[in-house]
């Protein structure tokens, strides 16, 4: 089969791996790609949000599907312009990937319907956003950006004047960009965060094995927030009774808000939860696949990939019986010095070609420059790893990241060490 696979990150280099191990003689275009996605396929000189030259590639070349990795085409609408071609192609159409686009808009839709998450209020107008701030009866508050900020546009804010100083930068200095323009105020839910990803066709769903993700730069949680450093699946509290409490208490709701909203989901809804005193709690959406958590999900899954995302799209899911196996992942992202501000670019990777058993290298930010291949962006490879127990996908990651060497590598120590649900 033709494939056109949208996207340059490690989400979607990890998409590209598992099509191409699934069957070899996959033909994979990938706009724009990245060096890891050219090893498999062709990169195609297309920007992720260039939808009209992404369409004029599909129509003359007739891919047999479109894959969308990131959030940003399919939150421009690249789906909706697809199909009004007649392009087949996989992920939710624009308006059900505002859940993802607009964090007040799926703020305003779980409170409408009365799914558990936490209180809060979306803002306009600065004033307004410091009134509602300084009226709440306790801190920490959790400010976020609305629209886009590649998953960085949290800011949690342990005291009145640090939520003041927040909701100043991403409103009046815009530190975010248009994600700015307007801001979502929330209670902070001190808990157990979990990535929760699921398969859904609209009608039936599918539960992929409960990641974990590590926001945050530095080991043991500190310094800044950043688009993911790491991530493990299954988490080890992710029992068949969890699962099925999740699915009855969150996902069965949500599914039923969105077909009374009129959205048409099709495609992968990513929810982050956290688990609190009470049960679980959303604490948002995203249409796609988590990165670095696709990195640790798709070593799991025994089902074809094509053929699952096939069945999603055509609406058939509920009659395919999803696999997956008994194994255990560990994904350790590779960053840039500078990340998660200004990187550094331009440092050759050494050590990509010292392979090792049970572990793959996903590229993100790189580049093909010469012979070699140096780092072109904030994270530059996650390093995945799969073995019978949690603690060997663990070593094995940790082995393989150290034969990894560029000017500048940061990564996190701490990845899937902490494995209980508090």
């Amino acid at each position: 089969m033709k494939i056109l696979l949208i996207g340059s990150g490690g989400r979607e280099h990890a998409l590209a791996w598992r099509l191409c191990q699934d069957d070899p003689k996959t033909g994979l275009f990938t706009a724009p790609g990245n060096a890891g996605t050219a090893r498999l396929g062709t990169n195609l000189p297309i920007g992720a949000t260039d939808l009209a030259a992404l369409a004029a590639w599909a129509v003359k070349e007739k891919p047999d599907l479109t894959i969308v990795g990131p959030e940003a085409p399919l939150c421009a609408g690249v789906v909706d312009r697809f199909e009004k071609a007649g392009l087949p192609i996989f992920g939710p159409n624009a308006a059900a990937a505002r859940l993802e686009g607009s964090k007040v808009f799926t703020k305003n839709l779980l409170l409408k319907h009365h799914l558990p998450t936490a209180p809060g209020a979306g803002f306009s107008d600065p004033t307004a956003a410091y009134a509602y701030s300084r009226n709440q009866p306790g801190y920490p508050q959790v400010i976020k950006a609305d629209g886009l900020a590649a998953g960085k546009g949290v800011i949690i804010a342990p005291t009145a004047a640090e939520a003041e100083e927040a909701i100043h930068r991403i409103m009046e200095e815009r530190i975010f960009g248009e994600a700015g323009r307007e801001l979502l105020i929330e209670e902070f839910l001190p808990g157990r965060e979990m990535s929760v990803h699921v398969l859904t066709d609209g009608r039936s769903h599918v539960i992929l094995p409960i990641a974990q993700d590590h926001k945050r730069l530095g080991d043991g949680d500190t310094g800044l927030n950043t688009g993911g450093m790491g991530a493990y699946a299954p988490a080890p509290f992710a029992t068949e009774k969890l699962q099925a409490q999740i699915s009855r208490e969150i996902v069965e709701p949500v599914l039923a808000a969105f077909l009374k909203e009129g959205l048409d989901f099709r495609g992968i809804l990513y929810i982050g939860l956290i688990w609190t005193k009470l049960g679980p709690r959303i604490l948002e959406f995203n249409v796609r696949g988590g990165d670095p958590e696709t990195q640790v999900l798709l070593p799991l899954l025994d089902t074809p990939l094509l053929e699952l995302l096939q069945a999603v799209r055509e609406q058939r899911l509920g009659k395919l019986k999803v696999k997956f196996n008994a194994n255990h992942a560990v994904t350790i992202v590779l960053a840039a010095a500078g990340y998660p501000g200004t990187p550094e670019t331009g440092a050759v990777i050494e050590g990509l070609e010292a392979d090792l058993p049970g572990t793959h290298v996903f590229h993100s930010g790189t580049k093909q420059e010469g012979k070699g291949i140096v780092a072109s962006g904030g994270r530059v490879l996650s390093v995945t790893a799969w073995a019978p127990t949690l603690a060997a996908a663990r070593d094995l990651a940790y082995q393989r990241a150290a034969k990894i060497h560029f000017a500048g590598s940061q990564y996190r120590r701490d990845i899937a060490a902490r494995l209980t649900l508090e």
